[in-house]
């Protein structure tokens, strides 16, 4: 998956923007201020962090072993890093996409997801 695919799904979900605050090379994407996966691009095949349930970043790590990571530079027991070569089916990366944007919209304040909602 090419970095065009990966940042056009991530834009098109409610309430997203994308900076660059840690450098050129580190794509951040937010939902209503709080981050949701941050794209390493100086990488190929491109790297990405998602956040993900914590018994699930563990299941995922077991079953795709060498493709999905431990978050780098993040909390290892809620962020996963996918490296988004052959061996990950997109299907798979916009699932953990969603599961990534949802779990930080259910974690939003009441008033940031009254917001969220009327965008």
């Amino acid at each position: 998956m090419n970095i065009d695919t990966f940042r056009d799904y991530c834009l098109n979900k409610k309430g997203v923007t994308e900076s660059l605050p840690f450098g050129p090379d580190n794509l951040v994407l937010k939902v209503m201020g709080k981050i949701f996966t941050i794209v390493s691009m100086e990488k190929i095949p491109l790297r990405v962090n998602l956040k993900c349930d914590p018994q699930r970043a563990i299941e995922l790590r077991e079953e795709y072993d060498g493709s999905i990571l431990p978050g780098y530079h993040m909390n290892k027991q809620h962020w996963n890093t996918l490296i988004l070569d052959d061996n990950l089916n997109p299907k798979l990366v916009f699932e953990l996409v969603d599961h990534s944007y949802e779990l930080i919209v259910n974690s939003l304040s009441l008033k940031l997801k009254k917001e969220l909602e009327n965008l």
